[in-house]
């Protein structure tokens, strides 16, 4: 039988010796740690991907007495805005030396809740990233008192939360440019797709569609609205809808790009022009939105950077609490701005 060869895996003493720097201070490279020089950073992080360095795990928990894990608790990824969280949290996680546990929420379920929490409770996750957007916050408060024992917790794209760290879109303030962007382009009778209203984010946008019909002294009455479930479907099946019960309508806020590639599917199978007959504009900014047939004029917003900025901040507070200093985590909101294409 030959024999066969293991490649041979290289030990951190060498990562230190290649890069001119003592072993502590590749450890504080690799955990994250805040004083080492950025110079001092970038060559260790040099060589460790030149050598294709791999910390061993395992003894780096034993050795800090924990896990490096985070837990990351979803409803899934199909859509834009969630898979771009994902990635960023991914990313984030992977450039700071952690593990990432992803647990996937069932709604209808009403004990899943609970068994998130146990499992990760179980696994001796360091902090916690809510990444599943719900109105009501009651479970959110339930699972909270649950976690927050024995992890830091920040939640991601949902209303406030009393006493917890909240990241967030500033969705309110997206929705309003986009509408105004409507308005300046002389269109006046506006109607809006939601979200599912279910969503913080979907009555975020909403009222943000409100606040720009308000100040310019127009109407935004209920045959103006339609509630959509984020899909380029409902998007065609809105348009359809606002037209019958709002006949004069000229302009549609879409309150996401896909629900937008619906409306544009629908106002062309229907002879409407846009943006001759009907002002389109969306939100997210998919990459796919520029090459809308017209190009789609839509809000941007960094939900991938949210992500980032979810595990840095955890990062912070778990590295704080480990050095014996109290530290809780901080919310914050990003702003978002209006990418003007062809659609209006």
């Amino acid at each position: 039988m030959a024999k066969v060869n293991h490649p041979r895996r290289v030990t951190i003493r060498e990562v230190a010796a290649q890069a001119g720097v003592s072993v502590q201070t590749v450890s504080r490279v690799i955990n994250g740690h805040p004083d080492v020089s950025d110079e001092t950073r970038a060559r260790v992080q040099e060589v460790i991907t030149r050598l294709r360095y791999r910390p061993n795990g395992i003894a780096r928990s034993l050795a800090a007495q924990s896990s490096q894990m985070l837990g990351v608790v979803a409803s899934g990824f199909q859509l834009f805005g969630p898979a771009q969280l994902l990635t960023g949290i991914e990313q984030q996680a992977t450039e700071l030396g952690w593990h990432l546990m992803l647990q996937i929420v069932d709604p209808t379920k009403p004990n899943d809740y609970d068994r998130v929490a146990a499992n990760l409770i179980s696994q001796n996750v360091e902090g916690v990233i809510w990444a599943y957007p719900e109105l009501t916050g009651e479970r959110e408060r339930a699972f909270h008192q649950q976690i927050q024992p024995h992890a830091p917790i920040v939640f991601l794209s949902m209303g406030p939360q009393p006493g917890s760290a909240v990241l967030n879109v500033d969705n309110r303030y997206g929705a309003r440019l986009a509408t105004e962007h409507l308005i300046a382009r002389g269109y006046r009778h506006i109607g809006i797709i939601t979200g599912p209203m279910a969503l913080w984010s979907a009555q975020q946008r909403k009222l943000g569609w409100q606040d720009a019909l308000a100040s310019a002294r127009l109407p935004h009455r209920s045959r103006q609205v339609v509630e959509g479930d984020w899909s380029a479907a409902s998007g065609d099946a809105g348009l359809m809808k606002l037209i019958a019960q709002f006949p004069q309508l000229d302009a549609v806020f879409a309150s996401n790009d896909q629900m937008a590639l619906g409306v544009l599917k629908a106002a062309d199978r229907l002879g409407r022009r846009v943006p001759g007959d009907l002002g389109v504009v969306g939100f997210d900014d998919i990459p796919e939105s520029a090459f809308f047939k017209p190009a789609l004029t839509t809000v941007h917003h960094e939900l991938m950077e949210l992500g980032r900025l979810a595990v840095r901040e955890l990062h912070r507070v778990i590295q704080a609490q480990r050095e014996g200093k109290p530290a809780t985590a901080t919310s914050l909101v990003l702003q978002p701005r209006l990418v003007v294409r062809e659609s209006a």
